[in-house]
């Protein structure tokens, strides 16, 4: 059934990518799935590269508990730091440290390259379909 056969292959493509390609190079790094989906959202967020505990949890679609893991292990790896809120003296922001902001920059510019290698099998026109049939499929989900 063509349903069936689709959603299998949507499944392990997305399984096969993180497994096969996004793991070892993360791995080159130190770092893990999770800690890059909270190194992202801080490079995104542009100067000062701060955002709240709850702006990171939201955006990586986690528990609170599991944020406040993985913002240990960061902050162990002085990768981010605990700030004071600026606009709040109650509260906490993250921040990439220097050392944050040139992994994840790094990390950035080969996961771009592995993701461009692994898509190649694929002419441009190949590629823009199937990122424009997967926009819809998710909209419609």
């Amino acid at each position: 059934m063509l349903p069936v056969e689709t959603v299998g292959r949507l499944l392990d493509a997305a399984a096969r990518v993180t497994r096969e390609h996004m793991n070892p190079l993360l791995a080159e790094a130190g770092l893990n799935v999770g800690e890059f989906d909270v190194l992202t959202p801080l490079r995104r967020a542009g100067e000062p590269y701060m955002l709240s505990p709850t702006q990171l949890y939201e955006a990586a679609l986690i528990s609170s508990g599991g944020m406040t893991d993985r913002l240990d292990r960061l902050e162990r790896a002085g990768l981010v730091e605990r700030r004071p809120d600026p606009r709040d003296r109650r509260g906490r922001q993250i921040a990439l440290t220097a050392a944050g902001k040139r992994v994840i920059d790094d990390m950035i510019g080969r996961m771009v390259a592995m993701e461009t290698k692994m898509l190649s099998v694929l002419t441009e026109a190949e590629q823009k379909r199937l990122n424009a049939l997967l926009k819809k499929l998710l909209a419609g989900i």
